[in-house]
């Protein structure tokens, strides 16, 4: 039985491709019983006797998947944020970095809109991308005559994996991949000044060839939940704290109201940037506050 790639998923059809052709399916009848929902990005084996007329037959192994963007096997997230309209906030920024270290994918910053602000706020900017990329991060802060190299540097991580843009509404996503690849002509909508966020340009899921590479554009959303993040594993999606947490005074610290903890001790030293350390017990109290998803269990 072959086995493809979900590259599209519209109006109940998942389009499969397959050795260079592109094959229209539908899902097996069996998967809802299964409570199996093939995504953009899926493996399969299916089945067809022409190219309109084929049959997922069963979903391989996944990696990873995301719920908001539905896509699975995801190998690295571009997360777009901007300077300004929306503000930037390294809040927003990093319950997409923390959504991204919970399911193993690389991340990569793209800081958009670098040509409405002032230079005070540039070096402001410039400081926040001096400590993430200390942490790890790959962060892209280009000013007007450096968007071109970056945008090509920016592409140059694309080959060989399946790549996902990310971030809040009116970032920049699709404007930034209407740079990357005009003939996409991907829809993009102004700033809805009164709410102070954008709207919604991108319908559905769909993996497009780009540099060697497959790249989705998905819908920006403005907040994320942490749903799928348990308590006990947060600290592990701190790449600074990750890198100290061994010097604590007790195994498994939790940073957050223990004494001799070292990454409260390099926080108050301005080692570790105060705002993510601020950032960090927001998202433990609520997760730690989140009413139980008995619908799991079922």
């Amino acid at each position: 039985m072959p086995q493809g790639q979900i590259r599209k998923a519209l109006s109940g059809f998942y389009y499969v491709y397959y050795q260079g052709e592109t094959y229209q399916t539908r899902g097996r009848g069996n998967f809802r019983n299964r409570n199996l929902t093939p995504l953009v990005g899926d493996f399969v084996e299916f089945e067809s006797g022409n190219k309109d007329e084929g049959v997922v037959k069963e979903l391989l192994e996944r990696k990873n998947e995301l719920v908001r963007p539905p896509i699975a096997n995801i190998d690295l997230g571009v997360v777009v944020t901007s300077a300004v309209e929306p503000d930037f906030s390294t809040q927003l920024l990093d319950r997409f970095l923390v959504t991204l270290e919970n399911k193993g994918i690389e991340a990569v910053i793209y800081i958009t809109k670098t040509d409405l602000i002032d230079e005070e706020t540039y070096r402001s900017l410039k400081k926040y991308q001096q400590y993430y990329e200390s942490i790890g991060y790959m962060v892209y802060l280009p000013t007007n005559d450096e968007k071109e190299q970056a945008i090509q540097d920016l592409c140059g991580h694309f080959a060989n994996h399946l790549t996902v843009f990310m971030g809040q509404s009116g970032a920049g996503k699709s404007t930034l991949l209407n740079t990357i690849s005009p003939e996409l002509v991907l829809k993009t909508a102004a700033i809805s000044t009164s709410l102070g966020r954008g709207k919604h340009t991108t319908r559905h899921v769909e993996l497009i060839p780009l540099y060697e590479g497959l790249v989705a554009d998905t819908p920006g959303f403005s907040a994320i939940d942490l749903a799928e993040i348990e308590l006990v594993d947060l600290k592990e999606l701190f790449p600074d704290f990750v890198q100290v947490q061994d010097q604590c005074r007790f195994r498994g610290c939790i940073h957050h109201k223990e004494p001799g903890c070292k990454v409260k001790e390099l926080v108050d030293e301005g080692t570790i940037a105060k705002y993510r350390y601020a950032n960090y017990v927001q998202f433990y109290d609520e997760i730690r506050q989140r009413k139980p998803d008995y619908s799991k269990k079922k």
